[in-house]
């Protein structure tokens, strides 16, 4: 076995290792925090993660302060410990955020967002926008046919959940443990935005939760998935 296939071999088996380790952390341990450095390449991984078309329709709220965090306990079961009789994650986790989802206003095509998005951070020239414009108005009204405000809304949140994988993969190879959160009423997080965070929320909707830190303890029960004969057809 030559230097760079033991690489890989190597490689492979901390990503595997990686998953099997990786679950779903109901409660942190509140005296391990996550350090900035590793946070802030968890949060490199999502700003580096693929959309579709590169349109980026998320933003990532982080928050904090534990008195901010109390603003969503009352109706976000999945993150205040209601099942397992502890302070939750919203409680323990070193870091928790919620990642918003870009609306129709601003992910429509021909919005002017996305006329911006294509010229200032795409830096893309006219007649690229031009064929862009076209493409991307042609997937919404005829190809994947999502055209109304929550169709849009619901797209975005697709790419959304994209980013929350990458960040909890990166996590887990680092060692970090971590928790997507969608049990919280809707309305009433979208209510709290707006009141307490200063969010547009004509514009942007919390797509879903997500915890990070170290877990205080490991879980009860074992891994378990389907097989992969019942997971993946070849043909």
């Amino acid at each position: 076995m030559n230097a760079i296939t033991e690489v890989k071999t190597d490689i492979n088996a901390q990503i595997i290792e990686a998953f099997n380790s990786r679950h779903a952390t109901k409660i942190f341990d509140p005296e391990r925090k996550v350090s900035d450095t590793d946070f802030e390449t968890i949060l490199e991984a999502a700003r580096l993660s693929p959309t579709s078309f590169g349109n980026e329709p998320f933003r990532i709220l982080m928050i904090q302060s534990p008195d901010k965090r109390e603003l969503f306990r009352e109706f976000s079961w999945g993150a205040n410990g209601m099942m397992n009789g502890s302070t939750g994650q919203l409680g323990t986790a070193s870091h928790f955020g919620i990642i918003l989802a870009a609306t129709g206003e601003l992910m429509r095509a021909g919005s002017d967002y996305l006329q911006d998005h294509y010229r200032q951070v795409k830096q893309l020239p006219e007649e690229v926008i031009e064929i862009f414009n076209g493409a991307y108005g042609k997937f919404q009204a005829e190809d994947h046919k999502i055209t109304s405000d929550r169709e849009i809304t619901d797209w975005s949140g697709k790419q959304a959940y994209i980013v929350l994988a990458n960040m909890m993969t990166t996590g887990a190879l680092m060692g970090i443990d971590s928790c997507p959160i969608e049990g919280f009423d809707m309305e009433r997080t979208t209510q709290t935005l707006a009141e307490h965070f200063g969010v547009d929320t004509a514009k942007w909707k919390p797509a879903v939760m997500f915890a990070f830190g170290h877990r205080a303890k490991d879980p009860e029960f074992p891994k378990t998935r389907r097989t992969m004969q019942d997971t993946v057809a070849w043909f």
